[in-house]
């Protein structure tokens, strides 16, 4: 019975979102949660029961088989998948690469590249659990985009760009990305990306 996985997968669903909704939406005026509780002290529970809640979700995830059926997709849409993916891979770089021109067009690439992620994955996925978690993935990263404009955020819009930015999150991340393609995804995942038509 897949019970005990089905409850992890959405118990861990409902833990790392409400943290990250929570964070999206919670008040950054003087007093708040942030401030009462100390900057150390909030990131580190924030930090405990997001990883809570993604190890939970994964583990779920993984062990919930067989997994139900909703449709079939069509071969094309792993091509899309493996396409998307390119992007997405060298925005998350971005984020954490000095500011290059393609981060500040973007402003908030993390953000874009779970977007790009979700949508990758849920066009080329058609059972109940993957639409579930990267269907959810995909209304997060939109709403969540809505949030950082709404409170004024504009992300790496001023910044000063250098192209060595750029050169980073393409190096770095063409190369993640091989590697997941090649190697990583099977291994950790055991869903390999290339295969025979």
């Amino acid at each position: 019975m897949d019970l005990p996985y089905i409850a992890a997968f959405l118990g861990g669903m409902a833990i790392f979102f409400a943290t990250h909704y929570f964070s999206a939406f919670r008040s950054r005026a003087e007093g708040g949660l942030a401030q009462r509780l100390g900057r150390g002290p909030y990131m580190g529970l924030y930090s405990l029961l997001t990883l809570a809640g993604f190890v939970l979700m994964v583990w779920g995830f993984g062990n919930i088989k067989p997994w139900i059926p909703i449709w079939t997709p069509p071969n094309w849409t792993r091509h899309v998948a493996i396409a998307l993916m390119l992007p997405a891979v060298i925005l998350i770089v971005a984020a954490y690469a000095p500011t290059g021109f393609m981060k500040k067009a973007v402003r908030h690439p993390m953000l874009t590249a779970v977007k790009l992620w979700a949508l990758a994955h849920l066009i080329a996925n058609g059972d109940l659990a993957s639409i579930i978690l990267f269907g959810a993935f995909l209304i997060y990263g939109v709403v969540d985009r809505i949030a950082v404009k709404r409170r004024g955020d504009v992300g790496a819009a001023n910044a000063n760009p250098t192209i060595l930015g750029d050169m980073i999150a393409l190096a770095v991340g063409g190369a993640l990305y091989a590697a997941i393609i090649f190697y990583l995804h099977p291994l950790l995942f055991g869903v390999p990306v290339l295969v025979s038509s």
